[in-house]
């Protein structure tokens, strides 16, 4: 009985059997399809990056410029995400100044309303944005548990202030705190708001701490270096993350 069952299991199942492997056939037909396309594709943008990457590479930096004395550069600013790039002292009482600089296209949102004082930067624009800068200038003393800190927009003529706040010194300074909110406490009435006489005041107050347009080519030929160096880097860091085998 059983030995004339098998035949028909046999015969039954052999369709099933022949389903099968040509299912598994077509799916690795697929799969190797699919294999063969994504690398074709891991080539052409390997290819674009590489080209890119040399085109980069061969850029000129601009002349090598010094800040204006008494401004000293941070040693490894280069290097850092982010953080302050001059710093020097001031006056008998020991202050100590810190400028942190960014694109001002970065920080500010388009269609913002700036200090009347930095229309000399002219209309904008992508390529004008390494013609604006924005400074976050950090005032401290010794002994104080707090700081002042003003956010400025550059320019090669100009200087203006987008606002003024005292903070604590353990709060986020540097180019990460350029669009921090808040702080903990009142930060005062919005720049543009105050009475002439006191925007006058302030801007004579950083003024007098050579924070002036005398900074501009320094930090706009830094900035330049630090986004390149940026660029080249991601070039590679993304190049590498592509052609790096992938882990099973």
């Amino acid at each position: 009985m059983l030995r004339r069952a098998a035949p028909s299991v046999a015969a039954a199942a052999s369709p099933i059997l022949r389903h099968a492997l040509s299912t598994s056939s077509s799916s690795s037909s697929a799969a190797a399809t699919a294999v063969a396309s994504s690398s074709a594709v891991n080539s052409i943008l390997l290819r674009s990056l590489k080209e890119h990457y040399l085109e980069v590479s061969k850029m000129s930096p601009p002349p090598k410029i010094s800040p204006p004395k008494p401004y000293m550069i941070l040693k490894g600013a280069l290097d850092q995400a982010s953080g302050p790039v001059l710093r020097r002292g001031y006056g008998e009482a020991g202050e100590e100044i810190s400028i942190s600089v960014a694109r001002l296209a970065n920080i500010m949102p388009p269609g913002a309303d700036y200090d009347s004082d930095d229309d000399a930067g002219g209309g904008g624009g992508a390529s004008e944005s390494i013609n604006q800068l924005f400074l976050h200038v950090d005032i401290s003393r010794p002994g104080s548990s707090k700081s002042l800190q003003f956010l400025c927009g550059l320019y090669p003529d100009a200087v203006g202030i987008h606002s003024v706040c005292l903070r604590s010194k353990t709060a986020e300074s540097g180019t990460a705190a350029l669009a921090a909110k808040g702080g903990g406490g009142y930060q005062g009435r919005i720049f543009q708001e105050l009475d002439e006489n006191v925007r006058d005041a302030f801007h004579h107050y950083i003024e007098a701490r050579g924070i002036n347009e005398k900074l501009f080519p320094f930090l706009q030929a830094w900035l330049y270096v630090k986004d390149h160096r940026n660029l080249v880097h991601w070039f590679k860091s993304v190049g590498t993350f592509i052609s790096e085998p992938k882990s099973e």
